[in-house]
């Protein structure tokens, strides 16, 4: 049986005793959380949250990409979201290659040139990750009210810990 066939047997079993079909679109906490992919981050666990309290958009690096703007403006504007946390974390793989390595790499497996995405958005250092997405998105004219705070996440003992935004981040 494959992986996705597992999921879907217990996607049934859930089904059958599932109660949450009354909550409302809008978040009940009015937040809306930035953060990476990784399978490690749990993110509604750690901090606490239940289904229906939070728009959760994650993407490899936790990345304020067009996507990601899109879907934060949205939570925003049409669903009253009034808080942004960005949430990164230790040990990423998003800082263990450069984007031209892996273009090459791509291009190598597939025989194929680049494709979209051209940009990966690979970082090396997590903490100046987490600052340039909040820059990213105050600067963003349908987004610039709105409170952002940064975060990293340490996966080795669960930690939450805030990244100042204050400090100067050049591109």
């Amino acid at each position: 049986m494959s992986i996705t066939d597992t999921t879907l047997n217990s996607n049934a079993e859930y089904a059958r005793s599932f109660k949450l079909g009354h909550l409302p679109m809008p978040p009940a906490q009015h937040l809306a959380i930035l953060a990476c992919m990784d399978a490690r981050l749990t993110v509604e666990q750690f901090l606490g949250l239940k289904t229906g309290d939070a728009h959760i958009i994650r993407n490899a690096g936790g990345i304020a990409t067009d996507d990601a703007l899109r879907s934060l403006i949205i939570s925003h504007h049409l669903l009253g979201t009034q808080e942004i946390m960005v949430i990164n974390h230790t040990d990423c793989g998003m800082v263990t290659f450069k984007d031209e390595e892996l273009k090459t790499r791509l291009a190598k497996e597939t025989g194929k040139k680049t494709q979209s995405p051209a940009r990966f958005h690979a970082f090396t250092d997590v903490e100046r990750n987490v600052r340039e997405q909040i820059q990213t998105i105050k600067g963003h004219p349908w987004l610039s009210g709105i409170p952002v705070r940064g975060f990293v996440y340490d996966v080795k003992s669960g930690k939450l810990q805030e990244v100042h935004a204050s400090e100067t981040v050049s591109r």
